[in-house]
């Protein structure tokens, strides 16, 4: 009576733990390897919001105002705040949105409108990607085509990524928790 009791109470952990382990909380790619865009990346943890942000001094939206949007999925997040290490199979996904400041009764300052200009997806899967890492992007709801390596984006996550290669210094509930652990580099 008392294990029954026991294995009914531990029946959804057990279910988390099995789907966790089998990859359903992983990435998926169709046969030509394209990213299967997560549909509800916007239920995932909410890392930052950053207005305008730009790694050049010459960005290619020139006369638009963006926000850019992270969520990171929940499983990697549990697992982050643990070790100060993104795991394998991690998903960052970045909306980027319209920013407008007339509109409603809105004096002053941004907002967000409905606007999405698009995804970008940053993934990590040790055995597809060299360096652990790939880089996709979207409109949001078609397979997210994956970038070259010779894009600038690795390069730059290579240099200046505060953990395992990501922007963790620009997520202000994560940055504390690399540091922390000891996993959080300084430029």
């Amino acid at each position: 009576m008392l294990i029954s009791r026991r294995l009914k109470l531990c029946a959804p952990l057990l279910l988390m733990l099995t789907a966790a382990s089998d990859g359903s909380f992983g990435p998926s790619y169709t046969s030509d390897g394209a990213l299967v865009p997560p549909a509800e990346y916007r239920e995932w943890v909410f890392l930052s919001s950053g207005l305008d942000m730009s790694y050049t001094e010459d960005p290619a939206m020139q006369g638009h105002s963006m926000f850019d949007n992270v969520f990171v999925d929940p499983t990697s997040w549990a697992a982050f705040k643990r070790s100060g290490h993104w795991p394998d199979k991690t998903i960052f996904a970045m909306e980027n949105r319209g920013a407008s400041t007339k509109g409603s009764i809105n004096k002053k300052g941004h907002y967000q409108t409905g606007d999405l200009m698009g995804v970008e997806f940053h993934v990590r899967d040790e055995s597809r990607f060299k360096g652990g890492w790939g880089f996709f992007v979207s409109n949001g709801t078609v397979p997210a085509t994956l970038l070259p390596e010779s894009a600038p984006c690795y390069a730059c996550h290579q240099a200046h990524g505060a953990v395992d290669t990501t922007f963790t210094q620009f997520y202000p509930t994560a940055k504390p928790i690399a540091k922390k652990a000891g996993t959080y580099r300084e430029e």
